[in-house]
This record gives structure tokens, C-alpha cells and sequence, in this order.
């Protein structure tokens, strides 16, 4: 039997003038040729383009924007001198209510198309106060020529770096730190790793701060090897750590041919291996790889929406799965809840338990290991009123979910960053009907949504509804 003919009305190369009509989930400008639908980064709604086609598939194409004849009222000035050429962030250039109106818009087109469940009119948006320099944690990947590195973020649909000497949504800090560190290795001719030939030493730069007590932890991911002693002599010079905020310098050895940023084995080369945080008065011991919340300003109205959510729980349980270096379970114990944690990352299981020791929190307790491995145990335990989900960008395993809807807790608390798998794991969660959804702007300038949905078991009740 012939292969039908694909009706697909353009074809690579083609030059076309359209209009773009809307955004797509990854942020890119969507545009329409003969229904045919055009990904167009870098477009924005209401701007009138040229473009050229570079790719056709059955389904969609994708076309490189060339001039834009009209402009979008809603477009703005990106303050970032590298912003068109980067791909860390998608709109510097598009007006901040106008980034909101879009990550609702994505919750909604996710929970009607993936869950099947009609969304609410209104889904409240929890703003972000600081829209530039809020993230508190830099990975830069390095490459370029020994004596000269290239430091930034890859550049959009590539791979190679887009070097710039500032970033405008992180803290002022981290560039600092990261300013400093290239010109250290500069000056000593530090050699960059190259991915081909899997030789070279540097690899990456991690960076963290904390804005409310100043300390910055430095991590420098490495192939096998060590560092020139005249390096980490200038390295160490307390005036410039001091200046800097430095508590701890640390090389992450990263030896295997992969994509993966950091290895598992840390050398701390000067000072600790964590800084602190303050937030809400509590204290967090944070190490070089474990997860907190990008941006403190925002992780401190997100935990208290949580506590807000869990107040009916009284003395009983709650669970912080995916619990991080946990950060929601400490900020629900300092509340006075009993709180329970669990986490397959080791060192951000030490950090919390160092972080429960030193707030003085006995009333919390940490689990190293996978969700799958402790939550069917828990959940036999009747006590646990809430789990709270906050897990990876995949959302949650089917043999989560199946333990869930067998333990039928009173309540579920779910905290995501990717609305596909959250809007997946949504539908799967039968007999659960969503009480509240709030998209906490944890990541302004980009196309990246925090949402919390809160989630009561209805007994007597099947389907996934939003409660009236």
C-alpha cells in the first residue's frame, strides 16, 4: 500500500511574513501558515514577522525569525546584552503582566487538554516582588581556549556558550564571584575542558548566595586532575573571600563523557562545604548540590501557602516527599507540625538534619531514600493527614500514585514545575478534587511555572473536578 502524501504547504527555506498569534508552553511564538502551525522563538504576540523556515514535521514546523516588520505592544527593552543570543531567559523582552497572563493561560491549556478537567476562571497568581537579580544559584558552563574561557549559559538550541559578564536575574553577587574566578583563571592559563577529546580540567562553575547572610559557596567542576598551586594560592587570599562573601571553595570531580553538570565526589579546596540561609527566621545549611527554592523571596510565600493549606492537620503527620534540603518540612515544623521528609539525595538529607539540630526543630525527621521506597510504609500510618509532593520535572511514579490512592489521605498538597506532568499525574489521581491552584512566579523573565494545587479525597467521589 502507497505511503499517503502529507499535505505540509511549506518546505525548508521558505521566506514568509506572518503574524504570531500566540505562545507555545516552551515560550516560543507560535504562528500559522495555512493552518500549518510555525514555532517562532524569539516572536511575541502582536509582532508581524519575517522568518525562514528550517524545519518541517508532520505535525509542525519551526521558522527563524529575520525582521520583525510590527512590533507587540506588549514587547520591552531586555536590560541583558546577550539576551537575543542566550537561551537562559525568554522574556526579558515581554512585559512582566503579560509573562503572568501566559503561565496562567499554560495551567489552564494543561489541566484541560492533559487532565481533562475544566479549569477555574480565575487562578490566582502569586507575583514575584524582585523581577531581576533573584536567583540565588548560578551554573555557568565554561568553554573556549585555555587563557580565555567562555562563561555563560548555552545559547538558544545550542551548545555552545554564551559568554557575558553579567546575568540580569541573578544576584549581583554570584557575578561578582563568577568576574573574579575568570580572571583567576586567566591569569594562570586554567585549561577548559573540551567534550570531544574529553581532555581539559574546568568544566563548570556552580555558585550560590544567600542575600540575607551574605555567604556565597564556590564550586568548580573538573575533569581528573588538580589545580596549579599558584592558582589556588590567589584562590585563597582571605581579602578577596572576605570581599566576596566566600565561606567555601569546593572542586566537584566530574570525570564521566556526559551532559550531567556535576560528579559525585567533592574536594573542599578552602572553608566549609555549605553556607546558610535565613528565611522566616529559620536557618538552612545548604550544600553545593542540593535543592532549595531558586528564588528566597518567592520560597517564602510559598511556604507559607503551604502552612496556610495545612493548619486544619492539627497534631497529625504531614509528609514532605521530594523533600529537597528540606525546606518545607522545617518550615512547617517551626509551626509546631509533625513533619516527616524524605529524600534520595544524601548530602540534602544532612543538610536538613543539620538545619533541624541547629533551629532546634526535634519535631521533624529525615528519610534518605527513593518516595517509592518509604512512602508505602508511611502510608499505613493513619495519622499522616497531608503528603505533600514536590517532585522532579518527570512528576510522580505510577507506583506513587497507586500508594496515594490506597493510603487516601485527607489531603494532597502538589508542587510543580512542569505543568505537562503535573496536569498527567492530576487526572491519575482518581477521587482527589482540586480545592485550590496558585502559580507562584518562582522564575520571572522565563518560561519556567511554579504551581501548587491543594487536593481534598472526596469518599464518595469519582473524577477530578475543581470544587465549587
Amino acid at each position: 500500500m502507497a505511503k499517503l502524501k502529507l499535505n505540509i504547504p511549506v518546505k525548508k527555506g521558505d521566506r514568509l511574513e506572518l503574524d504570531v498569534e500566540t505562545l507555545a508552553s516552551s515560550g516560543d511564538g507560535l504562528c500559522r501558515y495555512e493552518g500549518y502551525t510555525l514555532f517562532t522563538p524569539g516572536g511575541l504576540p502582536g509582532d508581524k514577522i519575517v522568518g525562514k523556515v528550517v524545519k518541517t514535521t508532520p505535525r509542525f514546523g519551526v521558522m527563524k525569525m529575520f525582521k520583525v516588520i510590527e512590533f507587540s505592544k506588549d514587547r520591552v527593552d531586555p536590560p541583558c546584552p546577550v539576551f537575543f543570543k542566550c537561551g537562559g531567559c525568554k522574556f526579558q523582552d515581554l512585559a512582566y503582566e503579560k509573562q503572568l497572563q501566559f503561565k496562567i493561560q499554560i495551567i489552564k491549556d494543561s489541566l484541560k487538554r492533559i487532565a481533562h478537567i475544566e479549569p477555574p476562571e480565575n487562578i490566582e497568581v502569586i507575583a514575584a516582588d524582585s523581577q531581576y537579580q533573584y536567583r540565588n544559584k548560578g551554573s555557568f558552563a565554561v568553554q573556549g581556549n585555555t587563557g580565555k574561557p567562555l562563561i555563560g549559559f548555552y545559547a538558544e538550541s545550542s551548545h555552545d556558550v554564551a559568554d557575558s559578564a553579567t546575568c540580569d536575574i541573578l544576584l549581583p553577587a554570584i557575578n561578582n564571584t563568577k568576574e573574579w574566578l575568570r580572571q583567576l583563571l586567566e591569569k594562570h592559563e586554567i585549561s577548559i575542558y573540551h567534550e570531544r577529546s574529553h581532555q581539559g580540567l574546568l568544566r563548570g562553575l556552580i555558585i550560590r548566595h544567600s542575600l540575607s547572610t551574605g555567604e556565597t559557596l564556590v564550586g568548580m567542576v573538573t575533569n581528573k586532575g588538580r589545580f596549579p598551586r599558584g592558582f589556588l594560592a590567589d584562590l585563597t587570599q582571605e581579602k578577596n573571600l572576605k570581599k566576596l562573601g566566600i565561606v567555601g571553595l569546593i572542586q566537584n570531580i566530574n570525570s564521566q563523557n556526559t551532559n550531567v553538570i556535576m560528579g559525585s565526589e567533592n574536594k573542599v579546596l578552602w572553608g566549609k562545604n555549605r553556607y546558610t540561609e535565613n528565611l522566616g527566621g529559620l536557618t538552612f545549611h545548604l550544600s553545593l548540590g542540593s535543592f532549595f527554592q531558586i528564588h528566597s523571596k518567592q520560597a517564602e510565600k510559598l511556604y507559607t501557602l503551604i502552612d496556610q493549606w495545612t493548619e486544619a492537620a492539627g497534631d497529625r503527620t504531614l509528609v514532605d516527599a521530594y523533600s529537597g534540603s528540606g525546606g518545607i518540612a522545617l518550615w512547617l515544623a517551626k509551626q509546631g507540625r509533625s513533619v516527616i521528609g524524605i529524600e534520595k539525595f544524601e548530602p540534602a538529607m544532612e543538610d536538613a538534619r543539620q538545619s533541624a539540630k541547629s533551629n532546634g526543630l526535634s519535631n521533624c525527621q529525615f528519610l534518605t531514600g527513593a518516595v517509592e521506597e518509604h512512602v508505602s510504609k508511611i502510608a499505613l500510618d493513619k495519622t499522616v493527614h497531608t503528603f505533600i509532593m514536590d517532585p522532579p520535572r518527570k512528576g510522580i511514579s505510577e507506583a506513587v500514585i497507586q500508594t496515594l490512592l490506597q493510603a487516601q489521605p485527607k489531603q494532597i498538597i502538589y508542587i510543580s514545575c512542569n505543568p505537562a506532568t503535573l496536569a498527567r499525574d492530576l487526572e491519575r489521581l482518581d477521587g482527589y478534587k482540586i480545592q485550590d491552584i496558585r502559580v507562584i512566579d518562582m522564575f520571572p523573565q522565563t518560561q519556567h511555572i511554579e504551581t501548587a494545587v491543594r487536593l481534598t479525597h472526596r469518599p464518595t467521589a469519582s473524577g477530578r473536578g475543581i470544587l465549587p
